[in-house]
């Protein structure tokens, strides 16, 4: 049976990577979790799992989870993950996402030379893209603009060079814009799909939302988590071109957010009105206008990476938060 560890297990992307794993079989599922860390996401599949409790930034904390469970492949999940955050917490963010990665990186190298070690990125890692670079591929040049994408520059070249200098085997993944149930309520979509509820169940009256005129670049997480299953298989059976180097994630559509929110209220069923809320607009010129990426590279190794219509994401994105209001 392979063991699989997955930081960060019982959130967004985590969770539903248990998920995926646990319907193949065949797969012992460790997660790590904070002290108090919600387990809301995971409580349907809470027995399946062992969990262990951990600071991800302290290396001894990472040794001793590591060393008992060893495990054969580590999806590396955990992160300060909300950009606008990264502005009101720097050092928090880079110590996070840089130190955790370092730690995990470290143990393998040491102890886990076989072991197939996952680093999820992100496309704010390109930040400001001109027109003329889209769509975007692995090779166009980072300039982010946020203190999160520059973290997560930072992980992926440490990736790159635990491979290069000690043979870890590390896959890099830059995954855009994703999303279905169980996304954080601070993220747009689900701010969007909660709030076009409490309309509809006449708790407020208008939207409160930020700005509406950026393009991002929508797959389903569902998706996204059988793309991470699938390159780790083609690392473990020897192919080395997943192996240190970028891979996109994406459907290679772009969508605004303004067209987005009028898709949800046209599920719900309400005409939407907005007010423009300043607290949720991020510092002046550090908004990344557009993303829209290409997967031709990886869709050459694993097959066609969006398959889950953004309608269906919707709709589940939409059941799960009129579960929880």
């Amino acid at each position: 049976m392979q063991k699989v560890l997955i930081t960060g297990v019982t959130g967004f992307v985590g969770s539903h990577l248990a998920d995926y794993l646990l319907s193949l079989g065949d797969v012992q599922i460790y997660g790590t979790i904070r002290h108090r860390s919600k387990l809301d996401n995971i409580l349907h599949i809470q027995d399946k799992i062992k969990l262990f409790e951990g600071d991800l930034t302290d290396a001894t904390s990472v040794d001793c989870i590591l060393k008992e469970v060893m495990p054969d492949y580590i999806f590396h999940l955990a992160a300060q993950s909300f950009v606008p955050y990264s502005w009101v917490a720097p050092s928090e963010t880079l110590k996070v996402n840089i130190f955790g990665a370092v730690n995990i990186l470290e143990f393998v190298r040491r102890y886990l030379k076989d072991c197939i070690v996952l680093l999820a990125g992100t496309s704010e890692e390109y930040g400001l893209v001109y027109q003329n670079e889209l769509p975007i591929k692995e090779s166009n040049v980072f300039r982010p603009l946020s203190v999160y994408g520059i973290s997560k520059v930072a992980q992926e070249n440490l990736g790159y060079v635990y491979y290069r200098s000690y043979g870890v085997k590390t896959i890099l993944t830059r995954s855009f814009n994703h999303f279905c149930g169980r996304r954080g309520f601070e993220f747009v979509e689900s701010k969007i799909t909660r709030q076009a509820l409490e309309i509809l169940l006449g708790k407020r009256d208008k939207f409160s939302l930020g700005n509406l005129d950026t393009v991002r670049d929508f797959t389903d997480a569902r998706d996204i988590v059988r793309c991470y299953w699938l390159l780790s298989q083609e690392a473990a059976n020897g192919n080395e071109h997943v192996l240190a180097t970028p891979l996109n994630l994406c459907s290679g559509k772009g969508y605004v957010i303004k067209d987005l929110l009028n898709k949800i209220s046209g599920i719900v069923g309400i005409s939407p009105i907005i007010d423009q809320d300043s607290n949720s607009l991020r510092p002046k010129n550090a908004d990344v206008p557009i993303l829209i990426g290409d997967c031709l590279k990886v869709e050459q190794i694993i097959g066609k990476v969006s398959k889950i219509p953004i309608e269906d994401s919707l709709n589940h994105l939409i059941e799960y938060w009129r579960l929880k209001i």
